[in-house]
């Protein structure tokens, strides 16, 4: 089986709900969810906004290859009401801001694999400037 790490955060709605169907879904498309951190509220990152984050890091098992998890993971956020993607405009993909989510979804490393394509980027590229990402990390590679 492939350790995938993803990372999750929300800002709209019932944030911790949001979360726990996030889990729930992953768990039942992607693969089984082994592990996952505390949930933590912070500030959004990118961008201004009146509502806070909450953010987990999970651990799942999977036989999926890397484009297939990025493309069942997006699936998810779409199914709960995301509208667009938003990613960093150094990235050059997609929407060139952030905003408000109902979900947010993203791979942060999976396996030893290093994945450098336009729309996919293993490691997440900017998860080691996220406190909100290393913490939950961390948490959860440290009970490994």
């Amino acid at each position: 089986m492939i350790k995938v790490y993803l990372g999750l955060g929300t800002n709209l709605g019932n944030r911790e709900a949001n979360i726990r169907k996030a889990i729930d879904l992953i768990n039942r498309r992607v693969g089984q969810v082994v592990r996952q951190s505390s949930f933590i509220e912070t500030e959004p990152w990118g961008f201004k906004s009146e509502n806070r984050f909450i953010n987990a890091v999970i651990l799942c098992e999977t036989t999926k290859a890397p484009r297939e998890v990025l493309q069942l993971t997006q699936q998810i956020e779409r199914d709960m009401g995301r509208t667009k993607k938003s990613v960093n405009s150094k990235l050059k993909t997609q929407s060139p801001h952030y905003s408000d989510r109902p979900i947010d979804i993203d791979i942060l490393l999976y396996d030893d694999i290093t994945v450098d394509e336009p729309d996919l980027h293993i490691p997440h590229p900017l998860m080691q400037q996220r406190d909100f990402v290393m913490i939950p990390l961390r948490e959860i590679m440290d009970s490994e």
